[in-house]
């Protein structure tokens, strides 16, 4: 009885270690956005899955040159003009092995479209999100710090 229980508890330890590890192997959760030149935190933001679609909104505004509530004044279409904060600026990012690709970033500092590749670094607590035009290997990264 003392060796069922032993096992049972030894598969409780495993699934719980499989959980954590699935949580740090994903972007899902809330980052915090550092910027590229600054070194500085510019935003929290959230990414969630549906139906394997990774999507990212902007959940607080840490730093702006507009102030705490800027608007995306450079955006176009539906997004010109509305609040940065509670905007999705990520979205259409699928798994491709061990990356998250093909989908689209918003930048609301210049209001342009990116495409977008996520990397996890660092087990899980940095994300490597890279914006470019055209090919990869062009473009430039910034690493987020999870906040979960």
């Amino acid at each position: 009885m003392k060796q069922l229980f032993r096992l049972a508890a030894a598969a409780g330890l495993m699934l719980a270690s499989a959980a954590a590890f699935a949580a740090d192997d994903t972007p899902v959760g809330t980052w915090k956005t550092i910027d590229d030149t600054t070194g500085k935190p510019k935003s929290i933001v959230q990414i969630t899955e549906q139906n394997g679609e990774l999507q990212g909104k902007v959940l607080q505004v840490l730093q702006s040159d507009e102030g705490p509530h800027p608007l995306c004044r450079k955006c176009e279409g539906e997004r010109k003009d509305q609040p940065v904060e509670g905007m999705v600026i990520m979205w259409g990012v699928h798994r491709d092995g061990d990356v998250w690709d093909g989908g689209r970033i918003l930048d609301p500092h210049n209001g342009k479209t990116y495409k977008v590749k996520l990397s996890m670094l660092d087990n899980g607590n940095k994300l490597d999100v890279h914006g470019y035009i055209g090919f990869a290997l062009l473009g430039r990264s910034q690493v987020w710090e999870r906040q979960e």
